[in-house]
């Protein structure tokens, strides 16, 4: 297993402060596009390289196939930005950043879980390894990057 690099940590808090600062403005009880739409104009506009609803192919065996699969956020074209408006963070959610992970080749994602009281308690980081499946870090994402 892997810590992030500074870099990645860089961007995961940048990231992380964007989602702050959009839910503090908006409040839960959105629906997931609404955060969406803000979090990209909010990211556009530290000039951070993102892209919306990019297609995720599945490769099963020699076929690839457009099922649909869409990345929420990818973030500088390695981190993966899966956003929900849920009761509470399951393990079929990271078992759906782990496969987008997987599938892309991208070393790491944050779920950024936006119907919550604080932000917070709405994040979760996953950091893909070349050996090991992806491991979720703590969802207080926030101790590793020192925001307040």
């Amino acid at each position: 297993m892997r810590e992030l690099s500074a870099e990645e940590g860089k961007l995961s808090g940048t990231v992380i402060r964007c989602a702050m600062h959009v839910h503090t403005v908006l409040g839960p009880g959105l629906l997931e596009k609404v955060y969406r739409e803000c979090l990209y104009h909010m990211l556009i506009r530290e000039n951070i390289r993102v892209e919306k609803e990019k297609p995720l192919p599945v490769i099963f065996e020699d076929l690839k196939i457009d099922a649909g699969c869409r990345l929420d956020l990818l973030v500088d074209g390695k981190l993966i930005l899966e956003l929900k408006t849920i009761d509470k963070i399951l393990p079929i959610h990271e078992a759906q950043l782990y496969t987008y992970l997987k599938m892309s080749g991208n070393p790491y994602g944050l779920i950024l879980n936006f119907n919550v009281k604080h932000m917070r308690d709405g994040i979760k980081r996953m950091v893909m390894t070349q050996n090991d499946p992806p491991r979720a870090l703590a969802s207080s994402a926030l101790e590793k990057e020192g925001a307040s």
